[in-house]
């Protein structure tokens, strides 16, 4: 056999440009669209129709699915899309996909290959790419990448093997060929494992298609390959889910979910299926895609060398008619191939739209939170996306929206001051300030969903006590919002440390440590006015008296510090992390009181 390692290599090269012309051609598409695709997103998934068509709008769009899924995921993570609506995008993604096959199927595999235009198109192109105007530049990277994709595809067709001349290539994958069930299992798994390692089930659509518009694979045995693909693909939205909260996990998972089970109800009636669109092409055309193998098998290797490597002009008559009928059945078999995708998944979502309630309580069961983590998600509990009924009662739902928030910065507060106290070496540091980053992305999250919320409830008929009230609570959550930076800025300057190889003196941890007794003092006092439905004056007193005492253990340390730098007790280094938390300790103080204060607006 005349097949060496750069032959193969050829063929790894020829995917490897089809996947970067699809993976550019995504990046244009979604730059040209901007902010709006993400807009889209997060707003037209009001119900499972309009999270399904959104779905398959931005799939269509960007031209791949993997893309819409790790977007969706992402957006879970933040918490713009609940569990439920990401579910309903996602089995609109499914569907998107199908597009790229159309658009591999009738581009590359017909009568006219624009492959033979892919080098003018860059020439078109690349004025674009030098463009000043962002637009115009992401034009010029979408078209190239349209080129590469189909310059890639024609790479693929003429770097496979000759299997006609070396069938024992592939013999291990026929031999797996017309064993009943197992056969479709087989390929089922085929199709999942080069998704897998591909990454991009449309490069897997294109070599599937290839596989079997040469012959190697009957129609049925193709058609599984397409379903594994459809398992294949779930594999990028799981991995750009590992490091996201227990929601986008979720959400990654009922894609899986939703792909399986979709494949296991097709697995029933596979072969009914697959019989109906050989019939559906076959009325559409002159041929069955499945006849393409029996007419491949029919012909010697010399024969079907010629009909695919000669063109028309220099081939006998009887040859001529044979490249035709091939040429029509390779057509057929692309078009039939695509058009089970497409049913397939159509149907998929017809039938598992109605399930989109047990596949997120499947979620919820099999991905429960550790206990660590159940608060690091971002939910707001008592605000919902509509209006109570009366303004007094959508009041009250901010309001212990507040509470909560309030929680979240004192426990974001808590993980700071556990990592003042641990070793640099130890594990779970670098762990905790990735907990406080989370939570700092959720507590900015917060402060404008609350603030938009009251925003709306301003908007009605208030009396101008209620509008007093709003403006109180809208302040103190702009408090509560600097009280959690504080706290993310301590983290901060702890890493820094830590990147700097210094290490507190223990008279520096003593200090500070005092300091964050006084600031849960605070706390503790502000959460407990937060809880109560009404605020005295004397709370209000011992409140300042905590703040003072604050301020005065500040400007002591302050003094210590000139103190001890000036006997070299520790370095300046060391000086300046330590003052810069005992500051933010400081301005949390100042903080908690202004959200007491803010409150005693509305409760005294």
């Amino acid at each position: 056999m005349d097949y060496s390692i750069i032959d193969f290599l050829k063929l790894v090269g020829s995917l490897g440009l089809f996947l970067y012309g699809m993976k550019i051609m995504s990046e244009g598409l979604q730059k040209m669209a901007g902010d709006k695709l993400r807009s889209i997103l997060s707003t037209m998934t009001k119900n499972r129709l309009m999270g399904l068509l959104t779905g398959i709008l931005i799939t269509a769009l960007i031209q791949s699915s993997s893309a819409t899924t790790v977007m969706v995921v992402s957006f879970v993570n933040a918490g713009l899309l609940t569990l439920v609506q990401s579910i309903g995008v996602i089995m609109g993604a499914n569907i998107g996909t199908t597009v790229t096959a159309w658009f591999i199927a009738l581009f590359g595999f017909g009568k006219f290959s624009i492959s033979a235009l892919s080098i003018p198109l860059m020439g078109l192109a690349l004025p674009l790419i030098f463009s000043s105007k962002s637009k115009s530049k992401s034009l010029g990277e979408f078209i190239f990448g349209f080129a590469f994709l189909f310059m890639g595809l024609d790479f693929l067709q003429a770097s496979m093997p000759d299997l006609q001349n070396n069938p024992e290539i592939l013999s291990f994958v026929q031999n797996f060929a017309g064993n009943g069930f197992w056969s479709l299992l087989f390929f089922l798994f085929v199709g999942t494992v080069l998704t897998i390692i591909v990454q991009s089930s449309s490069a897997t659509m294109a070599l599937t298609l290839i596989m079997a518009t040469k012959g190697w694979i009957d129609f049925p045995s193709a058609a599984a390959m397409i379903m594994g693909e459809n398992i294949g693909t779930t594999i990028t939205a799981n991995l750009a889910a590992i490091p996201a909260n227990v929601s986008a996990k979720r959400a990654a998972f009922s894609h899986l979910l939703f792909n399986v089970f979709g494949v296991v109800w097709m697995l029933l009636v596979f072969n009914m299926f697959v019989n109906m669109v050989d019939n559906i092409v076959g009325n559409l055309s002159s041929v069955q895609p499945s006849g393409l193998i029996n007419f491949v098998n029919s012909m010697s290797p010399d024969q079907y060398n010629a009909i695919t490597t000669l063109p028309k002009s220099e081939l006998s008559a009887d040859l001529a008619a044979s490249q035709a009928t091939y040429l029509s059945y390779r057509a057929a078999t692309s078009y039939g191939l695509s058009l089970f995708h497409t049913m397939f998944n159509l149907c998929n979502v017809a039938i598992m739209i109605w399930f989109v309630k047990f596949f997120e309580k499947l979620c919820l069961i099999v991905i429960k939170p550790k206990k660590e983590d159940e608060d690091e998600e971002f939910i707001l509990r008592y605000i919902d996306a509509g209006l109570s009924s009366t303004a007094e009662l959508s009041i009250l739902q901010a309001e212990k929206e507040v509470e909560v928030y309030a929680q979240r910065a004192k426990k974001m507060f808590g993980f700071a001051r556990k990592m003042t106290n641990m070793d640099h070496t130890d594990k779970k540091f670098m762990k905790l300030y990735n907990r406080v980053e989370k939570y700092e992305d959720i507590c900015d999250r917060m402060e404008v969903e609350i603030g938009s919320y009251l925003a709306k409830v301003a908007e009605g008929r208030l009396s101008n006590k209620s509008k007093e009230h709003v403006r109180d609570i809208l302040r103190a959550v702009t408090e509560i919002e600097s009280i959690a930076d504080a706290s993310c800025n301590i983290a901060r300057h702890l890493k820094r440390k830590m990147d700097a190889n210094v290490v507190f003196e223990e008279d520096q941890l003593v200090n500070i440590n005092d300091m964050y007794d006084l600031v849960d003092k605070g706390f503790g006092n502000m959460q407990d006015m937060l809880k109560s439905p009404k605020i005295f004056e004397r709370d209000i007193i011992v409140s300042k008296s905590i703040e003072k005492t604050i301020n005065n253990k500040r400007d002591e340390l302050k003094r210590q510090n000139v103190e001890a730098l000036n006997q070299n007790v520790y370095s300046y280094q060391s000086g300046v992390f330590y003052m810069d938390i005992i500051s933010e300790c400081e301005r949390t103080g100042d903080y908690i009181i202004n959200v007491i204060e803010s409150m005693a607006g509305y409760k005294l």
